[in-house]
């Protein structure tokens, strides 16, 4: 998203465009963290997430393959608004049903932790390979197969409590 702007400026659309582009993302967040909200009571959450992150991975795919205008750029903000923050629900849902709620905001906060330092190392290195590069297209692919990858991780999830030994006196 950082990197969004300047890549459609690039390619020749407007600058106000990235805006709006951004707006599309913000309001389709919302429209997608509460679908999923729901969705997630009707089907397994682990295909949820493929769907997802599968989904994000086509939008990238398509949006680089055809070409861009603003119609185009700003739909793919709607998509990936719907993507952005929609793996909330079912992955809050999931660290709650597999490890309980005792711990649930330490082990969420970990979770969470991770994605940011995953998000800071994205516009990071999106740079140094725009820098290197004079393209952002490496990250694109590269974010395509982290999508294709996080779709696969996901699907062998097993819904139900980990199984915690319990010490037995002796």
């Amino acid at each position: 998203t950082v990197h969004l702007p300047a890549y459609l400026v690039d390619r020749g659309i407007p600058a106000s465009t990235g805006g709006w582009v951004i707006a599309a993302i913000g309001l389709f967040n919302i429209i997608g963290s509460l679908s999923v909200g729901y969705l997630q009571n009707l089907f397994p959450k682990r295909y949820i997430l493929s769907v997802i992150y599968l989904t994000r991975a086509l939008s990238i795919v398509a949006f680089i393959s055809f070409p861009i205008t603003t119609f185009s750029a700003v739909a793919f903000g709607a998509i990936s608004g719907l993507t952005w923050l929609s793996t909330v629900p079912p992955t809050s849902a999931l660290v709650a049903l597999m490890f309980g709620t005792r711990w649930f905001a330490t082990l969420y906060g970990f979770a969470f932790v991770s994605h940011q330092v995953g998000g800071f190392l994205g516009v990071w290195l999106g740079g140094i390979v725009f820098e290197q590069f004079g393209s952002y297209t490496p990250i694109w692919w590269l974010s395509v197969l982290f999508g294709v990858l996080s779709a696969l991780i996901n699907l062998p999830i097993v819904e139900q409590p980990v199984a915690r030994p319990v010490a037995q006196p002796a």
